[in-house]
């Protein structure tokens, strides 16, 4: 029945296996945040549509209480348009704008975050799943290598000590099993989340590190999001400085009316207005724009320091994965792979199971910590790709 069980498992897996790349690019399309941006930038595009419009005119209706006699006794209709000065109106559709170029700027870097993010995640799925599965190759050959040397050797203290230490090796591997298929468990719901859909299992291509070292371009910022969507602000903040210095300038204001007289002639009147900006409000509004542009402008000069940093740190992290990936492989592993062989041939004839458990477990260390660079080395890479504003 378990072995029913156990193929039916491996032909069901594949078939609802999904590559990464699948992942991430359905994640971009389901993700509710990524969703609520597009909204916004909806929003302000429709806002932006309409910024040029005059402002509502307004219309007023006013009667005295006067006899109808009386020559003052009249009923009006007025009509009232504020002119803006000109420029204003196109000022404030700059604003407008500039807003949806923000926002679509942090749409792109919404989508690089989330994909770095279901990236890393599923390099450690990836990780805790390959090392079960060494765990589980060194639980196999720990076990049979108990039941070979109980066959071929007497019973002996010694003998007994060393069966008794590759059980309680045996007992560790099944713990860190354990601890795995949490772990694993716990992954999968993260990246489920992320992916806003259920995964169960990931299906990679072969993950290796190259031969060759990595190397970063000299100009691997230059699409970065964050950077772009902080110049993009400046620009925003730059078209609220334009508006506020035209606001330093009056607005004119149209009036036509109407007069309705019972016993005496209607008249029309037509009047102009003009607002007075002599209070300072708008020398104010000016001056704090300019200032937030210069604030801003010292928060992106900071912001590429920061990421500069931030890309140092990916590269010196992958450079180090990749060292020890190959210092394990090209030195560590030859030499322990020789040992191994000579101390299992040697299990036949009775030889010591203490060293030939230090040995093994040497080697799944090792083996362990391989695997911990490889996707160290991938999620480094994740690290640097979102940094360079690569989905």
């Amino acid at each position: 029945m378990k072995t029913l069980l156990f193929f039916l498992l491996i032909y069901y897996l594949p078939l609802h296996a999904i590559t990464l790349d699948t992942l991430v690019q359905s994640a971009l399309r389901k993700s509710p945040s990524l969703e609520s941006i597009n909204y916004r930038i909806s929003s302000l595009q429709k806002l932006e549509s309409v910024a040029d419009n005059f402002a509502n005119p307004s219309l007023t209706y006013a009667q005295n209480t006067l006899a109808q006699t009386e020559k003052m006794s009249k009923k009006t209709i007025t009509f009232a348009q504020k002119l803006p000065y000109f420029g204003k109106r196109d000022a404030q559709k700059n604003i407008y704008k500039a807003k949806v170029n923000l926002f679509s700027e942090n749409l792109e870097e919404a989508k690089v975050i989330l994909a770095k993010a279901i990236k890393k995640e599923a390099y450690t799925v990836w990780e805790y799943e390959k090392t079960y599965m060494i765990i589980e190759e060194y639980e196999d050959v720990t076990q049979q290598n108990i039941e070979l040397f109980e066959s071929y050797t007497s019973t002996s203290e010694k003998q007994h000590m060393g069966i008794m230490s590759a059980q309680l090796t045996l007992s560790d591997l099944k713990i860190q099993k354990n601890a795995l298929k949490a772990k694993i468990a716990t992954s999968y719901a993260k990246i489920s989340y992320l992916a806003n859909q259920k995964v169960n299992h990931l299906e990679f291509p072969q993950t290796m590190i190259p031969r060759q070292a990595p190397s970063i371009a000299k100009n691997a910022l230059k699409k970065n999001h964050l950077l772009t969507a902080k110049q993009k602000e400046v620009a925003l903040n730059q078209a609220i400085h334009s508006n506020a210095t035209l606001n330093k300038y009056p607005d004119f204001k149209l009036t036509a009316g109407y007069a309705y007289r019972e016993n005496f002639n209607n008249y029309a009147n037509i009047g102009i207005g003009i607002t007075l900006p002599i209070y300072g409000t708008e020398d104010a509004k000016e001056e704090a724009a300019r200032r937030l542009i210069l604030a801003t402008k010292s928060a992106k000069s900071n912001l590429k320091i920061k990421i500069n940093s931030q890309l140092q740190s990916a590269t010196f992290a992958m450079q180090s994965a990749f060292d020890i990936y190959h210092i394990i492989h090209d030195e560590s592993l030859p030499q322990l792979a020789h040992m191994f062989a000579l101390t299992s041939s040697s299990i036949t004839t009775g030889g010591d199971l203490f060293q030939y458990i230090d040995i093994l477990v040497q080697k799944l260390k090792l083996e362990q910590k391989s695997i911990h660079a490889v996707a160290d080395y991938k999620r480094a890479q994740a690290d640097i790709a979102a940094l360079q504003g690569e989905i």
